[in-house]
């Protein structure tokens, strides 16, 4: 926190607190929530980076709701605003959205309420906000507060960063006396300095709460050709759970949902050249179920709030560690146990470093992102532990390993493999970056085909007959990903060189040192047992369910089911698996125990209480 918050004063915070209680059926406010909110209801601006699954969207909507006033939220993805304004009308909270998805007599109807003063909230897009006719109708409104939800996106440093967010600095002139407040999950220490400065807040209050995701099993490794059957063996292990695969084209998706579907998945594909019709059911049939798997590209990003997806997997690797934690981060928003898995070559990090170098931007925000991709791949294929690593990437300090992930649990060990470095670097010198990966380490085992007498004669031919021709291929890699050796893109046919001069000269005079990666694996069959055996009582346990209790829930879950499929609104809108499994383990009988449930408002309590209610006591009956 980079300025002291002022003692927060007791009767506003108890206020929301009751709000919190009331209306989201929630005891207490968790993390940085009660500060960032106290200052916003002062007036004052702020910016606060929370973790994904932190509760942001509360740090806004409560004091939208307290506050005199509309509550101004800007979100970038329609998606996202649906998904919100759904999620605030099932709590009783008069929200509404204006997009290109409203039909106009329906906005007529939400200015005629935002003119009357009946919304609390109203969701708007950066581009829509910034007209200058809804600017001028604004004007005209008593503004509780705005709200600049994902606001990495208006960093040039950040990895989602759109122009339109840029335009949001003019806030600050044109609604002087509205206190503004930035969230996002993920923003560096670089990304957070230009987040402040374009959106005038440098004299405001930044709240950064910690990084940490524990329920987050990290693990990463180096793909086998396109990948494809790897992601088909990974999600086949982890059969009735929801997970989303990314994949890095639009062709990978249908390729891969279509592989899925095959073995029996339930997969759909996402992306932006679907119809959007398409798009939107697809959304809402992942959104629905409770196990399926999206295949999408990263089109199918921010919009994505269901909680009990329980394994995100990266089939093509992010474009940085900003985008590796926010996508990884669609895992396990409900607090229970789910794994982030990210498949990755020396191939995807060289065609990242051209796409960097191709694009049309200023030379220093190029070396910012080449950094930031050298970045994300020294984390993939690094030895220390992941969550570790992204943690120290943000700035948090005193970091310990998590335990969990697959380089502390030893899924991955560690080799020196210096010796080989050192051949494969001379060889490299030799060759004179004139072949690719592929004769590279031909050359290296001596079974280059019409070797020139030239190449038998050089003393690094056929020096490596310890290594086969798959870990030559995995040290070559290494040393791609270490800058060791380089690749030159050569229109479509890359060729091998040295890298940087300094640090091949310590791999030569063994001051570095150099460890490749072997990867323990079970089984697949073993695997796949151990894991369906493993699956229902996790389930049970991460939900603190006894066997007995099973049985209720899963008949609330049905009953929630048919009211989702027909308000056409994601389950967990209406009550999130936590507060059904605690729902079957107390049994209430009345309205007033079932309103001291962790996740029944007030709201909630009027709409659904008696079939709830009904649900419990047939079963008990």
């Amino acid at each position: 926190m980079q300025s002291a918050v002022a003692e927060l004063d007791a009767t506003p915070l108890d206020r929301a607190r009751d709000i919190l209680r009331r209306t989201f059926g929630h005891a207490e406010f968790r993390g940085l929530q009660a500060p960032v909110i106290a200052e916003v209801l002062a007036g004052r601006s702020a910016m606060a980076v929370l973790p994904t699954g932190g509760g942001k969207s509360l740090c806004y909507q409560i004091p939208s709701m307290m506050r005199p006033g509309l509550g101004l939220v800007v979100s970038p993805l329609i998606a996202l605003m649906t998904d919100q304004v759904a999620a605030m009308q099932q709590s009783g909270v008069a929200a509404a959205r204006l997009d290109s998805n409203i039909d106009p007599a329906e906005k007529g109807e939400i200015w005629r309420r935002i003119e009357a003063g009946e919304l609390d909230l109203l969701y708007v897009s950066p581009e829509g906000l910034m007209a200058p006719w809804m600017l001028e109708r604004l004007a005209q409104v008593p503004l509780a507060l705005i709200a600049i939800d994902e606001a990495h996106c208006v960093s040039q440093w950040g990895h989602d960063f759109r122009p339109d967010y840029r335009l949001l600095g003019r806030l600050a002139d044109i609604f002087p006396k509205v206190p503004r407040l930035a969230v996002t999950a993920t923003a560096d220490a670089r990304t957070r300095d230009d987040i402040r400065a374009e959106l005038r807040l440098t004299d405001s209050a930044e709240f950064v709460a910690s990084f940490a995701r524990p329920e987050l099993i990290l693990s990463a490794e180096r793909k086998r050709g396109a990948g494809h059957k790897r992601v088909v063996e990974l999600v086949t292990a982890r059969p009735g759970r929801s997970g989303v695969v990314y994949a890095g084209s639009r062709d990978n998706t249908e390729k891969l949902a279509q592989a899925l579907r095959d073995e029996g998945v339930p997969a759909l594909a996402y992306h932006a050249g679907l119809e959007r019709q398409l798009r939107i059911d697809r959304l809402e049939q992942f959104l629905q179920a409770d196990a399926a798997v999206m295949v999408a590209t990263i089109a199918f990003g921010m919009g994505v709030d269901k909680p009990d997806v329980r394994f995100v997997i990266h089939a093509d690797p992010p474009a940085s560690i900003e985008a590796y934690w926010q996508e990884i981060g669609r895992a396990g928003r409900d607090g229970d146990p789910a794994e982030g898995i990210t498949l990755y070559g020396s191939a995807d990090m060289a065609w990242a470093l051209r796409r960097t170098a191709e694009r049309d931007v200023d030379e220093a925000v190029k070396q910012v992102q080449v950094r930031k991709v050298r970045q994300l791949y020294t984390l993939l294929d690094g030895t220390g532990c992941r969550a570790a690593a992204v943690r120290r990437y943000f700035g948090e300090e005193g970091v310990e390993a998590c335990g969990q992930c697959d380089l502390c649990t030893g899924a991955v060990e560690t080799t020196d493999a210096t010796q080989q470095a050192q051949k494969a670097l001379s060889a490299a010198v030799r060759l004179g970056g004139r072949y690719g990966r592929g004769r590279l380490v031909d050359h290296l085992l001596g079974k280059t085909k019409d070797v020139s007498d030239h190449e038998a004669a050089l003393s690094t031919w056929g020096i490596g007959p310890e290594f086969s021709q798959a870990a030559w291929r995995d040290l070559t890699d290494q040393l791609l990903f270490e800058g060791l050796l380089r690749e030159d893109p050569n229109d479509g046919r890359p060729l091998v060189g040295v890298g940087d001069a300094e640090a091949v000269r310590a791999v030569f005079r063994g001051e570095r040192r150099v460890l490749v990666q072997t990867r323990a694996e079970a089984p697949a069959k073993e695997a796949r047992k151990g894991r369906k055996s493993r699956e229902s009582r996790e389930s049970r346990e991460s939900l603190a369910l006894s066997p007995a209790d099973q049985p209720l829930f899963e008949a609330l879950r049905a009953w929630r089911s048919g009211e989702a499929k027909s308000q056409h609104v994601p389950p967990y809108v209406i009550f999130h698996d936590r507060t059904l499994a605690e729902i079957a383990t107390v049994k209430p009988t009345g309205r007033a125990a079932l309103e001291r449930i962790n996740g029944v408002g007030e709201g909630k309590l009027a709409r659904y209480g008696e079939a709830v209610l009904q649900v419990v006591g047939e079963f008990e009956g």
